[in-house]
C-alpha cells in the first residue's frame, strides 16, 4: 500500500510512505502455513508485493498520479496543462509546485 503525505498547499513536497515490507512479511508467514490450494494465490500476491517494493519512489509517484487522473476520467496527455489541472482537481490540497513535480514523474514513467 502506498500513502502520500505532504499533500497540502503549505508544503511543496510529497512524502511516499511504503509498507510493502510489512505486507511481504505477512504474506511469507501466510505462505509458510498455507494449504496446497491456497498457495498459488498467496504466491501471486507475494510476487505482486515484491514488484511494487522493487519500484522506485518516482515510479510509485507516477502510478499514483496515473490512478488519480484515471479517477477523474482524464485520458489525455499526462504532460499537458489539462493533466495538471485535473490532478489538482482530483487532489485539491496539492500545491502547484507539488503537482508539477508529480506530473514530471508521471511523464517520465508513462506506460
Amino acid at each position: 500500500m502506498i500513502h502520500m503525505l505532504g499533500l497540502n498547499k503549505k508544503n511543496d513536497y510529497v512524502l511516499l510512505v511504503r509498507d510493502s515490507d510489512v505486507v511481504a512479511a505477512a504474506l511469507r508467514e501466510a505462505l509458510a502455513e498455507a494449504s496446497p490450494e491456497d498457495r498459488p494465490a498467496l504466491e501471486r500476491a507475494a510476487a505482486l508485493v515484491e514488484s511494487t517494493a522493487a519500484a522506485s519512489e518516482a515510479q510509485l509517484r507516477a502510478r499514483w498520479v496515473s490512478s488519480r487522473l484515471a479517477a477523474v476520467g482524464f485520458t489525455g496527455d499526462p504532460a499537458s496543462l489539462d493533466a495538471l489541472k485535473e490532478l489538482r482537481r482530483a487532489e485539491p490540497q496539492l500545491s502547484l509546485l507539488a503537482a508539477v513535480q508529480l506530473q514530471k514523474d508521471a511523464v517520465a514513467y508513462a506506460d
